[in-house]
């Protein structure tokens, strides 16, 4: 299969911008339109879905991720069985432990044991079929069965999330796209599926990262050191429970160190102070960046290590810009 495209849009005022920018991609051939799941520092991503639904034809949609801890289980698996109805089946599902939707109202990340427990079911309950929870065996009895099932991809970095997308995910979403950190997430990933007893080569990848499709490389850099800034986050908790000697390569793990404080209230913004520690160099290994053949050069390179879908975060500058780059130079390359 060749590789596909997404784009990741913000939930953020005016809400019609969001479903413009989905529209637009899927005109320019993005097969999958993603949102952020974080409800305070956004807005209630569940309706602009809906309406994102209506407004697009083909593009399957879901969040970048959502999480089982704002999230009731129970209820996330009602809104996405409900959303792929009024979509007809164009429903995937992202999910992690809840890092911003979490933190910022003052709770911690989903245990991970718990949330092994909470998508074993979610995978179930979603797609229709009966499930224990609670000790109640319960089922959305409404679900069409004709409608494709409901994929669900896993966000993580750590040895233990990355086992819970091989145990029991379709997929891994890795937010960064650095072909070597990829390959050893996959590999981390698909060892746990296969000593599950599943099988490992049917786990989807999906690459996550800003790209901006510019001549001058200098100003792309700046469009995106808010991104290694917000992956330091998952970086900085793995190196608190592993430290900076384990088996999580050093290529995610050095860079940390230069890191001095985050605020969530800049979370994905341009020109955050919180990315001035990021190196150029972080910069051109975490994002795809430069001319329409650089980006191209470096997707190649993701593709050869077995990347599925490169989903871009569109929280940069130049967005139709980009969209359109990618349109008319550089995904009907990979379609071919």
């Amino acid at each position: 299969m060749p590789m596909s495209f997404g784009v990741t849009v913000l939930p953020d005022p005016p809400y019609q911008r969001l479903i413009e920018l989905l529209v637009l991609a899927e005109s320019h051939g993005f097969e999958y339109g993603w949102t952020y799941d974080s409800h305070v520092l956004w807005q209630e991503s569940f309706p602009l879905l809906t309406l994102a639904a209506q407004a697009t034809t083909t593009m399957k949609l879901g969040h970048c991720v959502t999480n089982p801890g704002t999230r009731e289980p129970t209820v996330l698996a009602s809104a996405y069985a409900t959303l792929h109805d009024i979509s007809n089946g164009r429903m995937v599902m992202g999910i992690g432990r809840g890092d911003s939707a979490r933190r910022y109202i003052g709770q911690q990340p989903v245990k991970v044991a718990e949330f092994e427990h909470a998508l074993a079911m979610i995978r179930e309950f979603a797609n229709g079929r009966e499930v224990n929870w609670n000790e109640k065996n319960l089922q959305l009895k409404w679900v069409r069965p004709e409608l494709p099932e409901i994929p669900i991809w896993v966000a993580g970095y750590g040895p233990k999330a990355l086992a819970v997308a091989g145990r029991v995910g379709d997929g891994v979403i890795i937010q960064l796209a650095d072909p070597q950190i990829v390959s050893w997430i996959m590999d981390t990933a698909r060892k746990a599926a296969e000593e599950a007893g599943r099988d490992p080569a049917a786990l989807k990848c999906i690459v996550s990262a800003p790209s901006h499709i510019s001549d001058d490389i200098a100003a792309a850099r700046d469009q995106v050191r808010w991104f290694p800034a917000m992956v330091s986050n998952h970086v900085m908790d793995l190196v608190e429970r592993y430290g900076f000697d384990s088996e999580i390569p050093q290529a995610l793990t050095d860079y940390v160190k230069a890191r001095k404080f985050y605020d969530y209230n800049d979370h994905s913004r341009v020109g955050a102070k919180h990315g001035d520690f990021v190196t150029d160099e972080i910069c051109d290994r975490f994002c795809v960046l430069g001319t329409p053949e650089q980006a191209t050069a470096k997707l190649r390179e993701l593709e050869a290590v077995g990347v599925d879908q490169f989903n871009i975060y569109l929280m940069t500058e130049g967005q139709e810009e980009v969209l359109q780059a990618y349109g008319d130079q550089i995904i009907p390359g990979f379609a071919a």
